[in-house]
């Protein structure tokens, strides 16, 4: 404290808001220093020192790595955590001390703007991929972990309400941030836009104190999105730390006279003014770089892209291509010489260089191979007869036809969401003609968002999924075709027949400043499942140039739940059957017993992804513990775990289960908290509470129960009716003043905030 009592009020004020758009306000007087924040997360994005601090696209040169879109098909935390750690060493040599990512927000609606930025549909997914954060802080840069939270959307972006219960909170929107904070504790979380529940979340106490620090452990800054905050004293009471860009003279002047006019504590000024000189010090106390290895980190971003790439068909295996002197391949498409390898909007890297497909392709084939190319469609989606034409002559003389489909990209972007998710019509429309003349289509995809397959997938040979994979994705492009590399990218979000089979879309975007979730946790594929609904592709799905073999699967459990000390430990056997080195991801799925709540089929709750030559086996291994079988309890406010049989799936895609075996897991019955809104049937469930309330009712003198207790199809009736509400009918055998004596025998059980 001796710290802060060198500060006036008002440098602390200025502490707790930036002293522009991308640096921290320093304080020369106490020898505080400003430190610099640039946008991410596939990229730095550092504006230059003098000129445009906002403008898009005159940023500093950076490395384009794949965006998240891609990052997240590759299951990969490990090369999620190397690209973390090269973006860090380039934010060292451009002196920015925090990189404004990962965005960890769940793809909830495949029509979200932003989704290019977020990892998948499934928390696990999102939450271990959010290893960029241990690749940023090694090197002493901070990470700022958003947008928290349920910000799944860009229309009405800064006003919207997100409406959601708080299982669904808790098990899907929320469990990706607790996950990377627990355990990488990011130097920053920021906050979203939206409001949840009809608070902004740059004002939600629950949300940024209760949660996140009380409960998680947060020791950080909870910064603003730019311009998230509306009543400055509000969002600091919450415990929002940090305003940014800074609103000067109207912050300023409203926390200063909150605090001397005795309506904000100074203490929890001081709190938040501790936590940014704490991450001052981080920053400054990072050893600063001259330049990095732009050669080195373009590497990185191609073999990143080519291990992101989801090989979705393959019929007869017509990749990888093969060819021999003499043969033709028709390149197709102007994304094939004009690549879209990055979203628009904040993210949006100065690449440092940038591989196009076509001249990678031509570079790449071996001696005697024409390449040729036709631009064969516009990127503004009008039908241009001129170039079909010249398309369909080159199919027709081509060995195979490689046509570069995809987003342009005024389809998607950060401020706004999509209205539909197919590709332009007149790219489907080239591709029936091209069906039509050779048999050996090879489609390749460049977007951000999930597009719709199947109005036309019938017409292609094969199709591999690339995303939006940075800078280097011609090259990595050229390596996937011509088998140097082997796909082994798996998706993070399930695509639909159609966007109407998507669960979140009658609830989205919303109207009258509210979208309602009301889907609720069955988000992506834990809705088409259950829901048994046929999907273009399901969730974890990516084909290879190998086979792999899965066998030998036992699970073992070990502790209990009441001893908090829970196990399951599942081992299984995964053999590369084919001949040529290839990497798999391996899921385990759990599908829990019928009990109190409706659960999804099964869940991922563990995957890993191990590269394997030819005939190698490896013995897999899992490890579960009571979390990863618990649900969200809203009577109990708390994880639960039910007894039962557990089932244990392991797979290749939520649909692709090889292996499947159980697990008997004991657990304490949890008993519905007993208070005057419990219901009849609710007491009578519960040994305690039902002998209670017999002995208040009483017997005849045969011994049979009087009142509703003696009547069946009265019970059958009015069973689900509060104990409140039955005392007021005549006849049931108790009244007020009966209940009150039992709530006050039970009032134990209605604490249920453990």
């Amino acid at each position: 404290m001796d710290r802060l009592g060198q500060f006036t009020l008002q440098e602390k004020v200025s502490l707790c808001r930036g002293s522009d758009m991308w640096h921290t306000t320093p304080v020369p007087r106490l020898g505080i220093p400003s430190v610099m924040v640039a946008d991410g997360p596939h990229g730095l994005r550092r504006q230059p020192d003098h000129g445009d601090p906002v403008g898009i696209g005159r940023s500093l040169p950076a490395t384009c790595f794949p965006t998240a879109s891609a990052l997240g098909s590759s299951w990969d935390p490990d090369l999620v955590e190397e690209i973390g750690t090269a973006i860090a060493d380039e934010a060292l040599a451009q002196g920015v001390a925090v990189v404004l990512g990962p965005g960890i927000n769940i793809k909830r609606s495949p029509l979200c703007g932003r989704n290019f930025e977020y990892y998948s549909e499934d928390p696990l997914v999102s939450g271990t991929l959010g290893a960029l954060v241990r690749g940023l802080q090694s090197r002493g840069v901070g990470a700022s972990v958003k947008h928290f939270a349920a910000n799944n959307q860009e229309t009405d972006r800064l006003r919207v309400s997100a409406d959601v219960d708080e299982r669904t909170l808790r098990e899907i929107y929320l469990a990706a941030f607790e996950r990377v904070v627990r355990e990488a504790q990011p130097w920053t979380v920021m906050c979203a836009y939206n409001r949840i529940n009809g608070i902004h979340a740059s004002q939600h106490r629950w949300l940024l104190t209760e949660v996140l620090r009380a409960e998680w452990g947060f020791e950080g800054v909870v910064v603003s999105d730019w311009g998230a905050v509306h009543d400055r004293v509000a969002a600091l009471a919450a415990g929002l730390d940090l305003e940014m860009p800074p609103n000067t003279e109207v912050s300023d002047a409203a926390l200063v006279a909150a605090v001397r006019d005795g309506l904000l504590d100074e203490k929890l000024l001081d709190r938040a003014v501790l936590r940014v000189l704490s991450l001052v010090d981080k920053a400054t106390a990072a050893r600063r770089a001259n330049g990095f290895d732009a050669a080195a980190h373009h590497q990185l971003a191609r073999t990143a892209a080519a291990d992101c790439a989801v090989l979705l068909k393959n019929a007869d295996g017509v990749l990888p291509l093969r060819p021999d002197a003499g043969d033709l391949i028709a390149v197709m498409g102007e994304f094939a010489r004009t690549p879209r390898f990055q979203g628009a909007g904040s993210s949006q890297v100065n690449p440092t260089r940038v591989d196009v497909p076509l001249e990678e392709l031509r570079e790449a084939v071996p001696a005697g191979v024409e390449v040729a190319f036709a631009p064969a469609f516009r990127l503004d989606g009008d039908q241009d007869a001129r170039l079909t034409a010249e398309a369909v002559a080159l199919a027709k003389r081509a060995t195979t036809v490689v046509l570069f489909l995809g987003l342009p990209p005024a389809a998607e972007s950060e401020g706004f969401d999509r209205d539909h998710m197919d590709l332009p019509a007149n790219q489907v429309a080239l591709l029936s003609a091209l069906r039509a003349v050779n048999s050996r289509v090879v489609v390749v995809l460049a977007n951000g968002s999930a597009v719709c397959l199947s109005t036309w997938e019938d017409d292609a040979s094969a199709v591999l999924e690339c995303w939006l994979a940075g800078q280097a994705a011609g090259g990595a492009i050229a390596d996937l075709l011509l088998g140097k590399a082997n796909p082994s990218g798996r998706l993070a979000e399930t695509l639909p027949l159609r966007l109407e089979h998507s669960p979140a879309h009658l609830n989205f975007p919303g109207e009258h400043g509210h979208v309602r979730y009301g889907e609720g946790i069955f988000v992506g594929y834990r809705g088409y499942d259950f829901a048994d609904r046929q999907v273009s592709y399901p969730f974890g799905h990516g084909l290879s140039y190998t086979t792999f073999a899965y066998g030998d699967v036992d699970a073992v459990v070990t502790g209990s739940v009441e001893g908090d000390d829970l196990a399951v430990e599942l081992t299984c056997t995964v053999k590369n059957t084919g001949d040529r080195v290839g990497k798999e991801t391996v899921q385990l799925y759990v599908g829990a017993p019928h009990g109190k709540v409706t659960r999804p089929v099964r869940e991922l709750k563990a995957f890993v992804k191990i590269s394997l030559y030819p005939g190698e086996q490896r013995t897999v291994t899992f490890h579960l513990g009571a979390r990863d079988l618990a649900y969200w309890s809203s009577a109990h406010r708390r994880w639960v775990v039910e007894a039962g049989t557990y089932q244990l799936f392991v797979g290749a895609s939520s649909r692709d289960l090889r292996l499947s075996t159980t697990a008997a897991i004991a657990a304490p019955d949890i008993p519905v908290p007993l208070d005057a809104m419990a219901t009849l049937e609710d007491w009578l469930a519960d040994p305690a509470g039902a002998d209670a309330l017999r002995r208040a009712v009483g017997t005849d003198t045969d011994g049979a129960p009087l009142g509703i207790l003696g009547d069946p199809s009265l019970m059958r009736l009015l069973g689900n009716f509060p104990l409140h509400s039955l005392a007021n009918f005549p006849g049931v055998g108790f009244d007020q003043a009966t209940v009150a004596v039992l709530l006050e025998r039970f009032a134990h059980n209605a604490d249920v905030s453990g």
